[in-house]
């Protein structure tokens, strides 16, 4: 198994996710909504590749901070950054993104946060990495990455905005 993948690895996996966007939904309006932090500048990435077309985007962010079913296991109080979704979020066609789905508790989270907004007419799910490992029943609809990790190996992302370098790590569990 791979267990180091750099920026064009990370580029090819964006262009992955919007080409599977653009052939399931070639001219729909799409609402692209980050979740905090990281699939927020993979929701960016992502939204600058779809404006090549001819079509309307929406672009939002999403903090779930305040979501999380695990504050007793964080090491300290959540860092809040606040969500922007300036837009209407009744029956649009919302395309969530994060940077990797795992057990599925952030993305459990997301969509309590994101009810907060409205009711969406769909909700599709986009991640830079799936890694397995679910606790509860979520699945991606597209996946950049799928790497086959051991449940204790850690998957460490950078990205260039957040992090100053775009770099994927896989740490084998100790």
């Amino acid at each position: 198994m791979q267990s180091t993948f750099l920026a064009e690895d990370i580029n090819q996996a964006v262009r992955k996710l919007a080409d599977e966007i653009r052939a399931r939904h070639p001219q729909e309006p799409l609402a692209i909504i980050g979740i905090r932090s990281r699939g927020d500048e993979v929701a960016a990435r992502l939204c600058t590749l779809l404006a090549e077309d001819d079509r309307e985007l929406m672009f939002g962010t999403l903090d779930i901070s305040l979501y999380r079913d695990d504050f007793e296991h964080l090491r300290s109080n959540p860092k809040l950054q606040g969500s922007d979704i300036d837009f209407v979020v009744d029956d649009a066609l919302v395309i969530l993104v994060d940077d990797v789905l795992f057990t599925g508790r952030t993305i459990r989270a997301a969509l309590d946060a994101l009810s907060d907004y409205g009711r969406p007419g769909v909700v599709e799910l986009a991640v830079l990495i799936d890694r397995g490992h679910r606790e509860m029943p979520i699945r991606a609809d597209y996946v950049g990455i799928s790497l086959a990790t051991q449940r204790l190996d850690h998957v460490l992302v950078s990205l260039e905005g957040t992090d100053g370098e775009d770099k994927i790590e896989i740490i084998p569990r100790a």
